[in-house]
């Protein structure tokens, strides 16, 4: 904290941290510092410059038109910095820890078998990798990226786009013979569905009917937390599951699993991103060598199978 107290690179990023987070709280998260030290520290500043920054409200800042000016040349600046250190670091290697938070199918399908292409090109960099398929805040897991399949919600976050995948109903041809293949929603009401236990950005499962979309639930004597184990359970014959089709391919191309309800399909895309925070458009080199290289080596598109670039 004595850094940031000590310079005016430091007091404009914190300055715009308050500004893109929307509160001393938020933005004390990211410094390690204290909400009263992130206040006393804008405090300083407009004394400083002899000018008030942001109006407080119990409910809300609102930024003065000198905030708003001075903001925009904070972003300048502090843009200008990151340039000239990365300039006057080209050539050396990234260091440090990347934290990345993956939902487990990307996480075992598509990055895993990547990981030690990653970590030959960057010697010294440690990844710190977290599967789960909840979505997780960065600031408060203390995470750098996020790998999120599905829209994107809220514009705090940066985002790089790294492919798009369609969507399948499919179950094991095992739970076929014994169950009968659903022809219509009416006959897959009486199967069983693979459900997920945590909230989703879209309730139920989307079909197309005469041209309107209506949805099904997805009901059945299982819920699982994440898409890996909803694969699995319909390998074993278990029941019917909806799932990404990278996520899938590999089992459809074997026959471990068929696709049922096509004519009914939607269409649904889903575009997978990679999320992190870019304070005041600044991401740090280890970060941006993750993000560069799962940008060069991921191939996800909707209309052909995945496959990572170390199995090609």
């Amino acid at each position: 904290m004595a850094s940031l107290l000590g310079n005016r690179s430091g007091e404009m990023e914190v300055f715009t941290a308050v500004v893109e987070r929307g509160g001393f709280s938020a933005a004390a998260k990211v410094f390690a510092m204290t909400p009263s030290a992130v206040s006393k520290l804008v405090s300083r500043l407009e004394a400083r410059l002899g000018a008030r920054l942001i109006n407080r409200s119990t409910r809300k800042l609102q930024l003065t038109a000198e905030g708003q000016a001075f903001h925009q040349r904070c972003i300048a600046i502090l843009g200008d910095i990151a340039e000239a250190e990365c300039e006057a670091a080209a050539g050396r290697a990234p260091r440090g820890r990347v934290r990345v938070n993956a939902n487990v199918a990307f996480g075992n399908h598509v990055l895993l078998p990547l990981v030690p292409a990653f970590l030959a090109e960057n010697p010294e960099l440690t990844l710190d990798l977290v599967l789960t398929d909840q979505v997780v805040d960065l600031l408060e897991e203390r995470a750098d990226i996020a790998i999120r399949v599905g829209p994107l919600r809220g514009n705090q976050l940066m985002a790089r786009k790294l492919g798009e995948s369609g969507v399948a109903v499919v179950a094991a041809p095992s739970y076929l013979a014994r169950n009968g293949e659903p022809r219509t929603l009416a006959e897959l009401e009486r199967h069983n569905r693979i459900g997920f236990n945590f909230a989703r950005s879209v309730e139920g499962w989307p079909f197309m009917v005469d041209g309107k979309i209506t949805s099904v639930t997805a009901v059945g004597n299982i819920q699982v937390g994440d898409g890996e184990t909803a694969r699995q359970l319909a390998v074993a014959g278990i029941g019917v599951a909806r799932l990404g089709r990278f996520h899938v391919e590999a089992e459809i191309a074997a026959g471990r699993l068929v696709t049922v309800l096509d004519e009914f399909n939607p269409g649904d895309i889903e575009a997978i991103h990679a999320v992190y925070l870019g304070q005041g458009g600044f991401v740090p080199a280890r970060m941006r060598a993750f993000i560069d290289f799962l940008a060069r080596n991921v191939r996800i598109r909707a209309d052909q199978p995945f496959l990572p670039r170390s199995r090609i």
